[in-house]
């Protein structure tokens, strides 16, 4: 074996990184090789990398998703909202401006004041607690009050009394005799106000005419005349006339209008038919 063979050492090639030939079908392919001890380095470095670039892009994003802040815009004569509104680009309008500053301006959107500031992109104002209590009970439903008044009117027709409407009094009725006339008799006084009673009349009328409706007196001094005092209290026809009251008939022998003129007669001198004891 030759002597340099034993006395050369072989120099050991320390690469990191190298290039290998190979061929393919005549084609030459150029492949990394890493060495041995590089292989844990890379990854180490591309960690690195990405950790540094994080914070990065992460800032970026924050910083994109932050709105700027509303502007401040002061009124100058001359100066519209429309006009505001075009010159700050408001999305929306002055419609959107003058939501914004409602307080501000006031109720009437053409009249802004110089001087008044105004904020440029500012959300509008929330309504108040009373203004939403008044929407909400403008925007019940319908059937709701309904409900509520159908409620009510059930309650109130429950409280309120029925009245139950009075029997309709029935016609007063008087039996065809002495008592039945007397008590019909004294009904139609009570209504015109003249005095007497059931037991005054009963009394002259028995000595009168001992209860004949159809009695006539043809011997006294009043038949002499030819005016014959008639009926159950013996009146003649001059007084009968004078002193017959409205509702009652115009014969003087019927039974209730000769007791009603009498009681009426007795009642003009006497004070009453209670008061005749004796002819009158």
């Amino acid at each position: 074996m030759p002597a340099q063979g034993k006395h050369r050492r072989p120099k050991s090639v320390s690469l990191s990184r190298g290039i290998a030939a190979v061929t393919t079908g005549g084609a030459v392919l150029a492949l990394p090789v890493l060495g041995a001890t590089t292989a844990s380095a890379a990854p180490a470095h591309a960690v690195a990398a990405e950790k540094a670039v994080a914070p990065v892009s992460v800032t970026a994003q924050a910083n994109s998703v932050t709105k700027a802040a509303p502007a401040k815009h002061s009124v100058v004569a001359g100066e519209t909202l429309s006009k505001i509104a075009r010159e700050h680009s408001v999305s929306g309008g002055w419609k959107k401006l003058y939501e914004g500053n409602r307080k501000a301006i006031g109720e009437n959107p053409n009249l802004i004041h110089p001087g008044i500031t105004l904020t440029i992109g500012a959300k509008a104002a929330a309504p108040s607690d009373a203004k939403a209590g008044k929407a909400a009970k403008a925007a019940a439903p319908s059937v709701g009050r309904a409900a509520t008044a159908e409620r009510a009117d059930r309650s109130e027709r429950a409280a309120a009394p029925v009245a139950k409407a009075a029997p309709a009094a029935a016609p007063t009725t008087y039996t065809n005799d002495l008592d039945g006339w007397i008590k019909e008799s004294l009904a139609v006084m009570a209504k015109h106000g003249i005095p007497g009673t059931y037991e005054g009349i009963h009394r002259n009328i028995i000595r009168e005419s001992s209860g004949n409706p159809n009695a006539i007196n043809n011997w006294d001094s009043n038949a002499a005349k030819g005016i014959p005092s008639k009926g159950l209290l013996q009146v003649i026809d001059p007084t009968f006339r004078a002193y017959h009251v409205p509702g009652t008939s115009t014969n003087s022998y019927d039974p209730v209008a000769n007791i009603t003129a009498a009681c009426n007669y007795a009642a003009d001198r006497y004070g009453s038919i209670d008061n005749v004891f004796g002819a009158y």
